[in-house]
């Protein structure tokens, strides 16, 4: 039965510990810090793995059935159902919220791409339009 109490406090560590990180994400989402959305991606994917491996040893415990009748475990269980169930619709924003940082990224890079080529574009005497990438910086005196 003391297994099965680790085993649900480090369950509930886990859980605290990831709902810390969407936190973290969905700051460097808001701030554009792309090394460390990726840098917290990568944390957010190990402590998913774990919770899924802590989850599975629970579910094989002899005693499992205790969780819902235990009065220590069954407070604790329900804890860390709740923090899940935020951590799942906090991801689910940060998601959302790194897809439109995306597109407005994608946007912005075209408009840029845009602009430099017509900022070089000229005409050449037969009316055909030309890139020229030094377009009256070239003027000797």
């Amino acid at each position: 039965m003391a297994a099965l109490h680790g085993l649900v406090e480090f369950q509930l560590k886990n859980a605290l510990e990831l709902s810390d990180v969407l936190e973290q994400e969905k700051r460097a989402i808001t701030s554009r810090q792309s090394k460390d959305i990726e840098q917290i991606a990568n944390k957010k994917v190990t402590l998913i793995e774990q919770l899924q491996v802590t989850d599975d040893r629970i579910r094989r415990h002899p005693d499992v059935e205790s969780l819902t009748s235990d009065p220590e475990l069954s407070p604790l269980v329900e804890q860390i159902r709740t923090l899940i169930s935020q951590c799942q619709q906090a991801n689910e924003v940060n998601g959302q919220a790194l897809q439109r940082a995306q597109l407005s990224y994608n946007k912005l890079n075209n408009l840029m791409k845009q602009s430099q080529g017509k900022l070089g574009m000229t005409y050449t005497a037969e009316g055909q339009t030309k890139n020229v990438t030094t377009l009256g910086t070239n003027i000797k005196a």
